[in-house]
């Protein structure tokens, strides 16, 4: 599985490594994501998500149903 966020939909960004002499070489920037699992009080179930780190923050304060809806509302979760 690709290395993106399932909530916020997070992922690997391209950039350069730049040295002292200031020479520039491909590099990659991955998010910092987390295998996790969340219980619904709703379903009475558990869910496992691969999310990131400011995902977890912000399932903490808004919800995993809330956070859940939106993600599936912009397209990033498809359960």
């Amino acid at each position: 599985m690709a290395r993106v966020c399932e909530i916020t939909g997070k992922k690997l960004m391209c950039g350069h490594s730049v040295s002292h002499s200031n020479i520039k070489t491909k590099r990659k920037f991955y998010p910092n994501l987390q295998t996790k699992r969340f219980y619904i009080p709703e379903t009475d179930s558990w869910i496992t998500l691969k999310v990131s780190t400011e995902a977890i923050r912000t399932i903490s304060k808004n919800g995993i149903t809330a956070c859940l809806k939106k993600a599936r509302e912009k397209g990033f979760l498809n359960r």
